[in-house]
């Protein structure tokens, strides 16, 4: 399984830290890279710490991994090194010569549009004025900043010599595949491609060399922002559930609603998901939580994955149960994709 892509099959916030924290300690890749940008936060819990990331890969928990910002990608440089010290990942961060790098005037311009601050909803981190900035060929990228100098390489190239020589690769998508700009609640979207195939784009490796793809859902469904959500929780009803969460890079409540399943469907056609990891159970069945094991979850959890296994066509391998990223349940040797 050389390259595999993870993505959300939501509107973003499905636990895709947590999943990519998981296989960087199990499958201990070669390269992590990250795609998406700054407007998207990362959340890993390891070991007692927590980190909230919106540009290093979530797979920096493993020391052994090389972790690299692809060409598609927007940075802020002050974030950028904020999360290498926090991660302690100095000297094995590497960015794409390519990637653009948001500037102060792309967060004043956003702050002061009233269109994306009060109708679209926007995190207002200058991602949508850099990328505009990008179509019409005015946005520095990496190599225009001598800070960056020790940290440029070629992504695509470095990606795609580590998969011929069989070297594990993952790119960690951000958002959700509803948040897409082409295949999402428009205009209630992100200011790119969020699924499996725009972040492949953003790396630069062809469709080909895809050998997993690993879509996240959370066992309900949240968005931050504007924009549809089918059948969505009031206030009183998230707080009943216990659903409260709030967005990691904007600090707004999260909207709640079901589990959807025609949502998910969709995701896994438009993703091609080859396999799903399902975040939060413990969210709906509290006697899960911290079990790492199929067989000593209860019965109702069981059979409840089961029919959304069974409806999506799509083997569900890796289980959230708990915040830390080892409280895990992987299926995946006893469903014969690993061995």
């Amino acid at each position: 399984m050389p390259l595999n892509i993870v993505v959300g099959g939501f509107f973003g916030d499905e636990g895709k830290g947590k999943i990519c924290g998981y296989l960087a300690v199990r499958d201990r890749p070669s390269i992590a890279v990250r795609g998406g940008s700054i407007n998207a936060g990362h959340t890993v819990v390891y070991e007692n710490r927590m980190w909230r990331l919106r540009i290093i890969p979530s797979f920096f928990v493993n020391r052994d991994t090389r972790l690299m910002i692809a060409a598609g990608a927007l940075v802020r440089l002050d974030v950028l090194f904020k999360e290498i010290e926090e991660t302690g990942s100095r000297g094995r961060v590497f960015i794409d010569y390519n990637t653009g790098v948001i500037e102060e005037r792309h967060v004043e311009e956003e702050r002061n549009d009233p269109y994306l601050s009060k109708t679209i909803g926007s995190t207002l981190q200058g991602v949508g004025a850099a990328a505009r900035d990008r179509v019409m060929r005015r946005l520095k990228t990496a190599k225009d900043f001598d800070v960056l100098k020790e940290m440029i390489v070629n992504v695509s190239e470095e990606v795609n010599k580590s998969i011929d020589r069989g070297e594990l690769v993952y790119i960690e998508g951000t958002q959700g595949t509803f948040l897409s700009l082409y295949h999402g609640t428009y205009p209630y979207v992100t200011s790119r491609d969020t699924t499996a195939s725009g972040f492949a784009s953003e790396v630069g490796v062809g469709p080909k060399k895809v050998d997993e793809v690993i879509v996240v859902f959370k066992s309900y469904v949240t968005r931050v922002g504007e924009g549809p959500l089918p059948g969505e929780y009031s206030v009183d009803e998230m707080i009943s559930r216990g659903l409260v969460e709030r967005g990691t890079v904007t600090g707004r409540m999260r909207r709640a609603a079901p589990f959807n399943i025609e949502l998910a469907k969709k995701a896994v056609t438009i993703n091609s998901a080859t396999q799903i990891a399902l975040t939060k159970l413990d969210a709906l069945f509290p006697e899960a939580r911290n079990v790492r094991e199929w067989s000593k979850l209860p019965y109702e959890a069981r059979r409840w994955i089961e029919e959304i296994e069974s409806t999506l066509k799509t083997p569900i391998t890796l289980i959230g149960t708990g915040d830390d990223i080892m409280y895990t349940i992987d299926r995946r040797i006893e469903l014969g994709i690993l061995r």
